[in-house]
């Protein structure tokens, strides 16, 4: 065989192999769940939802990300009833984002933003975030 045919067949397989490994990178999951009420009860399904999904499809097959708004806020505090729990799954690949302009208005209401717990990033908007992950082909979950 040529070199120049060689040359030709390694071009063809190298670009067989990007085009499988970008492939196989679209093939990762990526869900946004929504919390914006301040029920208990609706604050744990979501996070047995992130877990469920996580467990089900594998932590490295799947990105999760819980955007808190509203009164749901109060789900990513320290004076949540799950605040450990939260803090132990932000340590195993969910991603955990409070709204800014929601910690601002307790902030204007109570004189200081409330105490986050370990783990959980501020985003400027919730609603902002979800639109903008949705854009970028997460799955849209509210439970």
């Amino acid at each position: 065989m040529s070199n120049m045919k060689k040359v030709g067949m390694g071009m063809v397989l190298a670009g067989m192999l990007v085009a499988a490994g970008g492939a196989m990178a679209a093939d990762k999951h990526k869900v946004v769940i929504q919390v914006s009420s301040a029920d208990p009860e609706t604050q744990k399904i979501a996070l047995n939802n992130a877990v469920n999904v996580q467990k089900d499809m594998g932590m490295d097959n799947v990105d999760i990300e819980i955007v808190a708004y509203g009164p749901g806020l109060s789900l990513l505090t320290t004076k949540s009833e799950d605040s450990a729990r939260v803090k132990s799954l932000a340590m195993q690949n969910i991603t955990f984002s409070a709204c800014g302009n929601t910690m601002k208005k307790v902030a204007e209401k109570t004189g200081k933003e409330p105490e986050l717990t370990e783990g959980v990033k501020v985003v400027n908007a919730g609603v902002i975030r979800i639109m903008e992950l949705q854009e970028g082909g997460y799955s849209y979950i509210r439970p």
